[in-house]
Parts: structure tokens; sequence; C-alpha cells
């Protein structure tokens, strides 16, 4: 099987570098050739545009941070569906909405090309290890297929069911991150107040009843001053927009996920759209004037 990847970027330059390693031949695209450096050096080649990816692969992946570029990368001139010869499968790993996916799933199927989603939840270090967690949904036949390559790239794999599904899920894993999110930052805030040492507090909250996987790893950003997740405002506020959506459309009140949207709407406007996420909890810093810093805190999750 021969796969494309396009979009290298924080999440995507890591999937690919785990599929290589896994001996799958790689072809690859991204705006900057430079991001592809360490693939090319290890034997994957180069393609200048998405189309070429196509024409030398049998199934395209993709890893990309909006609507707007998949739209281009699979559609506009020089898109994916402009370089398959004869069919092909589309993999989109990036977070799209429910009606998104569907409706690039249309388009593509108007050339024969087959299309599964596969977004990924877990973090950029758990990329990096090869250990992410991969969402599918699609045609439960072409996800038997790429399931070897999907092992490639993560550790978890879960197939949702039809098309669409994993647009879900993958919101509300992340609608509940940045809630965990917001509660972190006050929990270790009434921690600080309270007079508690805050590394003390961090490994004991690990250690209870109220731990989870956002106190476990962005916890530890939080209190080294890095807030270094890779994970901007902008993207945040996407996915939650999209929860907001499907709360709308499916008739349920996400009264915590609005409060937490209306958290980042502020972070936003305070620090910018390419500022970390985890850099809501210092709206609550600046508020109180209190920093929550803690010694022997790696400067990024390793």
């Amino acid at each position: 099987m021969r796969y494309g990847f396009i979009g290298l970027g924080t999440i995507g330059r890591h999937l690919a570098a785990n599929l290589q390693r896994g001996g799958f031949s790689l072809t690859v695209h991204d705006l900057h050739k430079e991001a592809a450096r360490p693939l090319l050096d290890h034997g994957a080649r180069w393609a200048d545009s998405p189309a070429a990816v196509a024409a030398a692969s049998d199934t395209v992946i993709t890893c990309l941070p909006s609507p707007g570029a998949t739209q281009e990368v699979l559609a506009d001139k020089d898109g994916i569906l402009s370089g398959f010869a004869d069919g092909g499968s589309w993999i989109e790993m990036g977070t799209l909405g429910r009606d998104e996916i569907q409706r690039f799933a249309a388009l593509a199927a108007q050339q024969e090309v087959k299309t599964m989603e596969a977004p990924v939840t877990g973090g950029v270090h758990l990329a990096a290890q090869g250990e992410i967690t991969i969402l599918a949904g699609g045609d439960k036949a072409m996800f038997d297929q790429h399931l070897p390559a999907l092992k490639a790239m993560g550790k978890e794999i879960f197939h949702m069911g039809p098309l669409g599904s994993a647009a879900v899920i993958k919101v509300i894993t992340n609608m509940l991150a940045f809630i965990h999110l917001k509660a972190v930052g006050e929990a270790l805030m009434l921690a600080k107040r309270g007079g508690l040492d805050l590394a003390q507090a961090y490994h004991a909250i690990a250690a209870s009843s109220g731990n989870s996987f956002v106190h476990e790893t962005e916890g530890q950003l939080i209190l080294n001053g890095s807030y270094d997740i890779g994970f901007p405002m902008d993207l945040a506020l996407k996915d939650l927009g999209f929860a907001m959506h499907f709360g709308r459309e499916f008739g349920v009140p996400l009264e915590l996920a609005s409060i937490t949207n209306q958290t980042y709407v502020l972070a936003k406007a305070a620090y910018g759209g390419k500022a970390e996420s985890p850099m809501i909890v210092k709206l609550l810093e600046d508020a109180l004037k209190t920093d929550l810093r803690a010694p022997g805190f790696p400067a990024k999750l390793t």
C-alpha cells in the first residue's frame, strides 16, 4: 500500500514519522517543505502539490487545521481529487464537523474516491511516542484495510461507526478536555491561595478521585509556566463551536461547555488566537495577581 501524507504540522509530522517507521511507503507534501526534511532524510518522497501526492499514492492521509484547508487540499485546483487516476482512498486525521466530513466525502465519491475519518486525541507527546488514540469513522471494510497503518501511528484505535461518528466523539473528547482544563486551573488556584505547596498538591490530586488526564498532562505545563501543549486558542474555539452546534442539534444543554467557551473567548482577546490553549488559566492568574509556578516540573511533556 502506497501512502501519501499532507499536513506536517504539530501532530501530522509525528503521525507521518510513525507511519514511515512502520515500514510504509510514503510520499509527502506540506506548505513548508522544510517540515518534511526529517521524513525525506529517511527515504520519503516529496511531491510539489496535493495532486502529485495522490498520483503517487493509493491512499492519501491529511492532517489539516481547518475545513478551509481541507477544501483547498482536497478539491481545489491541484487538489487530491484531481490527482487520483482511477479512484483511491482519502483519510482525514484532522478535526472536522460531522456535516463537513460528510460533505467532503460526497465530493470525493463523485471521483470514486473512498473516505474515512480518523481524528486523533491525546496530545503532541503521545503522537510523538506513537501512542496517540485514533477515532475512526467510515466503512468497516475500509477501516480493516487500513488498520495496520493506523496501528503504526497510534495505540488505542476505535472504529466508532459510519462516517461522521468519529467527528462527534472527537468533539466530545475535546469539549471534556477544555472543561477539565478550566477546572484544573481553578483547583490549583484554590490550593495556592490555601497555602499549599503546589507540587505536593499536584501529586495529591493525581492520586485522588479528582484526577484527570488533563490534570496529569496540562497541569504540569501550567505549573512550569510554559503552557506549551501545541494547541492554540483558535483551534480550541473551533472545536468548542462544533460542540455547541451539536448541543443545539441534539437538544442537549451544554452549560459547562458554554461557560468554558466564554473563557476561551476572553483568553483569545487577552493573548491572541495563536496563544497556547492552557493559557485560559493565565486569565485567572492575572486576575488574582497570583502565579501557579511550582519547582520540579519539566519544561514540556516527553
